[in-house]
């Protein structure tokens, strides 16, 4: 049994992973047995991350400009071998009610939430499906599936994840391929440190959780560990969410 979620041999590259759910997902792949490739663009982030880690590879480059990540993806590819897992964690928050979003705003959202699933999701599965196997894991989020005032782009751009993730099942499970994606709930990030501060937030959210709290980015390692590994061979398509019940109850 143990065979079927190890994850021995295979290496993993990680978008955004130099902080929050990328980092955490990161030390939990290593600890199944896959080695990890950082990414980010800020290399000394980077650099403090992997060290933090006990060593990882790392690979600076922009996810959302598209020549630069095939760029770096197909010069990794050639120089140090195979990704054989891509997780697709980078992405960013911007709150604001809807008749005053800024359009600039919706434009980063847009090329960081999806157009970098596309970019790096396509450069990594091109050298994928040559070898006729791959993981590729996209982050969605609670809001793939429900909205809440203040973030509707961002809730936009989640819902496009989840849809890109069932394209990518549709075109690339042929080839060997099994596409997903996590959708995570509230959990206590970076990205969500203004709602953590916020003692009225964290108030409604554990009345509105049936587990009754934040959740801990540890929390998400098993599902990525079971959707990286050979235990999850024939799910494809599929957007697991990891949030406490958040989307089962009114």
């Amino acid at each position: 049994m143990s065979d079927l979620f190890s994850l021995q041999g295979k290496r993993a590259l990680i978008t955004g992973s130099s902080q929050g759910i990328g980092f955490a997902l990161a030390k939990g792949l290593i600890a199944a047995g896959a080695s990890v490739v950082l990414n980010g663009r800020n290399t000394e982030k980077l650099t403090k991350a992997a060290a933090a880690l006990g060593g990882a590879d790392t690979l600076a480059f922009d996810a959302t400009d598209h020549d630069a990540v095939r760029a770096a993806v197909d010069g990794f590819e050639a120089a140090t071998g195979p990704i054989d897992i891509l997780v697709n964690n980078a992405g960013m928050q911007h709150r604001t009610e809807l008749e005053n979003f800024p359009a600039d705003a919706f434009e980063r959202l847009l090329q960081t939430n999806i157009a970098s699933v596309f970019h790096v999701g396509q450069a990594v599965a091109r050298h994928m499906i040559g070898r006729g196997a791959g993981k590729i894991i996209n982050i969605a989020s609670v809001q793939t599936a429900l909205a809440r005032p203040g973030i509707a782009p961002y809730t936009a751009t989640k819902g496009a994840v989840g849809n890109l993730t069932k394209g990518m099942a549709t075109d690339w499970a042929k080839h060997g391929l099994q596409c997903n994606a996590i959708a995570p709930g509230y959990f206590d990030t970076p990205l969500n440190a203004a709602l953590v501060a916020d003692p009225e937030f964290s108030a409604w959210l554990e009345k509105r959780t049936p587990a009754g709290r934040w959740g801990n980015v540890d929390e998400l390692v098993g599902a990525c560990v079971f959707l990286s590994s050979a235990a999850s061979s024939f799910v494809n398509g599929h957007t697991l969410y990891v949030d406490g019940g958040i989307t089962a109850s009114l």
